[in-house]
């Protein structure tokens, strides 16, 4: 709590010294979208004045990795409602753990990979974690504070600060710091992360040349208990009781995981050859070369203070997993854009990898080496342009040279008529190694540790989506996923007996696989939204169909998301209230489980969870820059005589909570 005081006084007197009253030249009109995402379903008002002198809140920009700009938004939707969370960001297609920072179950599945190189595993520990391509840009007239405030469960409070500046039209400096701690409502699920990011970008008077860098250092740390421990006596009985889930029994008590990470990153471009700043003149064509480098450093780490039968037999009494991985990444890039045939761009890359343990270990199976290492030599293009209403834009990769040996492909094509309609088309195929931690892994408990580098295969990814929309009828999307050497967490039933698995010990048990066959996936996805007067009903439906003969890919077949809302100005319009209910809910399904020692969700075949309502009640309301949201979760908990709410195995959903906070821009 007085880290998070502290830096909000500094955030308050930075502002008031750092005060500017010149506005920025913007250098491309901003889109009219709300914290970077698109509201697909009705026209964004253009945001009003915010200040003097001339500027308004469409000169606060927020740049993307990706250079798209957009503009400050402090408006409340029904969107920004969806995304008032831990992750910021809709979580439709996620399902929460009891505590907040804890793992994120899934309902929904995005297969198409980033990145030509495999990461380094503890996928449900990685929610919270920022890479490169959610890092963003500011670009501002007079200094901007964004504060973003929630509370947690039990002991803690969550807190998102910003503070960026220019010191002149062509420099911008961002800080930034996102922690929380949260003593959760069970036993040992305390959990606490610390997110500090800093940005700076430059532009030359002459605009030739531009860079941009940032420093991310993250860390987060949760107790693991490894569910409950008397589930039918203590929690499905519904017993008084136990009302109190701290009286609950845990399975372990002494168990904590982490995942930190520390980067650096730059990207230069210089231009060769200027297109024409004035209309008269007839250049039209712009070359420019670039350098795009970063260093990172991530550590995992499980630790236990003594061996549990839940995990199996141990070499040592006192557990201390410890995977590290170290990468590097340098890419040269020519670039050449013309008004007429658009940007192409030429790249080639270099890249490190370190991943290791501390030792070799040798088993009755043979010799498991500690470390993963070598170079990559890459090459791409991407290619974007926009033709009337038409856009194109795509992007290849390939691996020259190196172990790992990969390839990447994206190509969109987007049509669109007006803000009444736009079609749009995607194609994706990708062939790369799977985790780290699925090829190497070391451990103290015996069970876990095992080297798959000569019988892993490349995961293969191959995808078709296409979206509709239209704003009288909403938006409909459609994507076709086809799966080759998926790999995956589940049980090794040839290792345990029947008794173990009766026992609750399956976790002992849990290793890496690939399916040899082939997985077909079908989503659809559909939004719209109804209004009648001052109300308005807002719906979002997922349809999924997945085709595979062993059942490694679980996913609910159906998943809705309603919500009736009702909004209105008050107090002669001195602030705008948007109150009502959203009700989720998704089929039973045989929901992944949760191994606290690798930081993974693993495939279970036993249990089938799901098929209950989750009901909210929110209000919220904005006055002038500051949005305030309040919210009562789990509604229907407190009528539920039998709980029978999960999100995961063994992991009790949320019960019933109040919570609020605020998202509060202020400007000097």
């Amino acid at each position: 709590m007085k880290t998070f005081l502290s830096i909000l006084c500094c955030m308050l007197c930075s502002s008031s010294l750092l005060a500017q009253t010149d506005s920025l030249v913007p250098q491309k009109p901003p889109r009219a979208e709300t914290d970077l995402q698109q509201d697909s379903l009705r026209p964004q008002k253009k945001p009003k004045a915010a200040a003097s002198n001339g500027i308004s809140i469409a000169d606060y920009k927020i740049i993307s990795h990706s250079r798209d700009t957009v503009a400050l938004d402090t408006t409340i939707s029904i969107e920004k409602e969806y995304r008032y969370n831990f992750l910021r960001k809709d979580d439709f297609e996620l399902l929460p753990f009891a505590n907040v920072g804890q793992p994120y179950n899934r309902l929904g599945a995005t297969l198409e990979r980033n990145t030509l190189y495999p990461q380094l595993g503890a996928t449900a520990r990685h929610f919270n974690y920022e890479e490169v391509e959610d890092i963003r840009y500011y670009n501002v007239p007079t200094p901007m504070t964004d504060l973003f405030f929630k509370t947690t469960f039990e002991q803690g409070q969550l807190l998102d600060a910003l503070l960026t500046f220019n010191t002149s039209r062509r420099f911008n400096v961002s800080v930034s710091f996102k922690g929380f701690r949260s003593l959760g409502k069970y036993q040992s699920e305390q959990a606490e992360s610390g997110n500090f990011r800093t940005t700076a970008n430059y532009q030359t008077p002459n605009k030739r040349y531009r860079l941009r860098a940032h420093i991310a250092a993250q860390d987060s740390e949760n107790e693991q208990n490894g569910g409950l421990a008397n589930l039918e006596t203590q929690f499905l009985s519904g017993d008084p009781d136990f009302s109190d889930r701290s009286q609950l029994d845990v399975v372990l008590s002494d168990a904590d995981n982490k995942v930190l990470g520390k980067r650096y990153f730059l990207e230069q471009e210089y231009q060769l050859l200027q297109r024409a700043q004035d209309s008269g003149a007839s250049k039209a064509t712009a070359v420019a070369i670039g350098l795009e480098s970063y260093y990172e450093t991530k550590f995992y780490e499980f630790t236990q203070t003594a061996e549990n039968a839940f995990f199996g037999e141990a070499f040592l009494g006192e557990i201390s997993d410890q995977a590290r991985l170290k990468t590097g990444f340098n890419q040269l890039t020519a670039t050449v854009s013309n008004t007429t045939l658009g940007t192409l761009k030429g790249q080639l890359g270099l890249y490190n990898y370190n991943y290791f343990f501390n030792s070799i270990l040798v088993t009755n199976e043979g010799q498991i080496q500690n470390q993963l290492k070598g170079e990559e030599i890459t090459a791409g293009a991407s290619y974007e342009n926009q033709i009337g209403g038409f856009k194109l834009k795509g992007n290849v990769q390939y691996t020259l040279s190196g172990e790992l040996s990969g390839n990447l492909l994206n190509a969109a094509a987007q049509y669109t008529l007006n803000d009444q309609f736009s079609l749009e088309a995607k194609v994706h195929a990708s062939s790369r190694l799977p985790n780290f931690n699925t090829l190497l892994y070391q451990s103290d408990y015996e069970n876990y540790n095992w080297q798959n580098t000569a019988s892993f295969e490349k995961e293969q990814v191959r995808s078709l989506q296409v979206q509709l929309h239209t704003a009288s009828w909403g938006t409909l999307s459609a994507k076709y996923t086809s799966l080759d050497n998926h790999t995956y967490f589940g049980l090794d039933e040839t290792r345990a007996t029947q008794e173990q698995l009766d026992a609750g010990l399956e976790n002992a048990y849990v290793r890496p696989f690939q399916e040899n066959n082939t997985i077909n996936y079908l989503k659809l996805r559909y939004e719209n939204e109804f209004t009648f007067g001052h109300f308005a009903l807002r719906n979002t439906l997922l349809y999924q169909q997945v085709t595979q003969d062993n059942q490694v890919l679980n996913l609910p077949d159906f998943v809705t998301r309603n919500t009736l809302y009702y909004s209105k100005h008050v107090f002669k319009k001195a602030m705008y209230v948007q109150t009502g209910f959203t009700f989720k809910y998704f089929t039973a399904y045989n929901i992944d489980a949760y191994n606290p020692l690798l930081g993974e969700f693993y495939v279970q075949e036993e249990q089938e969870l799901g098929a209950f309502p989750l009901l909210d009640f929110f209000i919220n309301a904005k006055i002038r820059q500051t949005r305030v949201y309040l919210k009562a979760e789990h509604l229907n908990s407190l009528f539920t005589p039998e709980p029978n709410y999960f999100s995961a195995p063994n992991y009790p959903y949320r019960d019933f909570v109040i919570r609020f906070g605020l998202v509060w821009n202020f400007f000097s």
